[in-house]
């Protein structure tokens, strides 16, 4: 069985105001290069950098606490022999994995 529009809805179809509004909604939604779609998309990216720069505002924070504290030398000594196993001429490294850290 087919379904015939009705003469009032086939009326406002034709209609001139209808018909150039529907296309300048799907104009200003699609095709415009300011259209909704790509603002939405903006948007999203706008907040994806904001959470990156939040990061980052908290490492640049860890980092400059630790710039603090290694203000003396012998913070320094210790700092690379825990971080990066800096050594004496004289002595020897040991170090010690656990079965649980090993990958």
């Amino acid at each position: 069985m087919r379904l015939k529009p009705s003469k009032s809805t086939l009326k406002l179809l034709t209609n001139w105001y209808v018909i150039i509004s529907l296309g300048g909604f799907l104009y200003l939604f699609f095709i415009h290069p300011n259209s909704i779609m790509l603002q939405f998309r903006l948007n999203n990216n706008i907040e994806s950098l904001e959470l990156e720069k939040k990061f980052l505002e908290e490492e640049i924070a860890k980092n400059k606490a630790l710039l603090d504290t290694l203000q003396s030398h012998k913070a320094k000594e210790a700092f690379a022999r825990e971080q990066y196993y800096f050594k004496k001429d004289n002595e020897e490294v040991f170090i010690i994995e656990y079965q649980d850290s090993i990958k």
